[in-house]
């Protein structure tokens, strides 16, 4: 096979459909940069878990004087007693899973409430003895939580036990569900990319069918006929997936380096590298070179039977 021959009737096919052509390079582009930032998004989701999830703590909460009051079951027969604060520290040292231990008591608990929550009217109306003491636990495997919940909650003394990762759940959950949009709408754009793949490759197919007809008679092969159709479709698909790395790149560098600067603005959340990105770009440009082709291959086995 020339391959002269096959990059002129690329050109020839590119230019005589160029506003067609022009919508499978945007789509593709799109669909591609959807998909890409999914994965993106899935990747950052996984290194703030692993950059959380080692530095939070389960709270185990003691009861106070007011505690009693309201009911709590546990704290019936009043505030926590200096026995059972031992008993506590003894057992959580005895475990496998704990790391470390470290004591709050009612007057750090209230200056570290008054570090965070100064600015509101309730920070004026609460005193130091309302405040709850609490051993603040360090796992070494922040996933064994329940075994902790289960030996603490509802003993005597204590008020509550919480694990910080509660909260982060609720975070990574919302972010779960942002890429679960992403993909959705990626799927979207990849079926309206593929449309127009097809129908490009069948205006193509029938505006040059009587070049192909001659090329039947003369006994040209069949890849010969679909090459410069099927090439057509990945050259347009390929500079989609170009356009969708590009836009990769500068998403990266304007929302976390630059622009937005979220890696200044958010100090304490682990952001993903560029190694990341860059790991992701050759996917993006195999998929945008080889779906576009196998599209054009499929659609011409039925518009260009020879």
């Amino acid at each position: 096979m020339r391959a002269q021959f096959v990059l002129s009737e690329i050109g020839v096919g590119l230019r005589r459909n160029l506003t067609m052509t022009f919508a499978v390079i945007v789509s593709v582009a799109l669909s591609l940069a959807l998909f890409g930032g999914a994965l993106l998004m899935r990747n950052q989701v996984s290194e703030m878990k692993s950059f959380w999830y080692d530095k939070v703590n389960i709270s185990i909460y003691f009861c106070n004087k007011n505690d009693a009051e309201t009911g709590v079951p546990q704290c019936g027969k009043g505030a926590v007693t200096a026995d059972q604060k031992k008993q506590v520290e003894a057992d959580l040292k005895k475990m496998d899973v704990v790391e470390s231990v470290f004591y709050e008591n009612a007057d750090q608990a209230f200056k570290h409430y008054k570090e965070q929550f100064g600015d509101t009217p309730m920070a004026n109306v609460i005193t130091p003895d309302q405040m709850q003491e609490s051993f603040r636990v360090k796992l070494k495997d922040p996933q064994k939580y329940k075994v902790v919940a289960t030996a603490f909650a509802g003993r005597d003394g204590v008020q509550s036990v919480e694990d910080q990762r509660s909260i982060l759940d609720q975070l990574f959950e919302l972010m779960n569900g942002m890429n679960i949009a992403a993909l959705f709408l990626m799927g979207l754009m990849l079926v309206i990319a593929l449309m127009l793949i097809v129908n490009t490759v069948r205006v193509s197919a029938f505006s040059r069918r009587r070049e192909t007809g001659i090329m039947r008679l003369v006994g040209a092969s069949s890849f010969y006929i679909q090459a410069p159709f099927i090439m057509e479709a990945a050259v347009a698909g390929l500079i989609g997936g170009a356009f969708a790395c590009v836009l990769l790149i500068l998403g990266r560098y304007f929302l976390i380096d630059h622009g937005l600067a979220l890696a200044d603005k958010m100090e304490l959340v682990q952001f993903i590298g560029w190694d990341a990105v860059l790991t992701k770009l050759p996917l993006v440009l195999a998929i945008s070179l080889l779906m576009p082709a196998l599209a054009a291959f499929f659609a011409l086995r039925k518009y260009l039977k020879v």
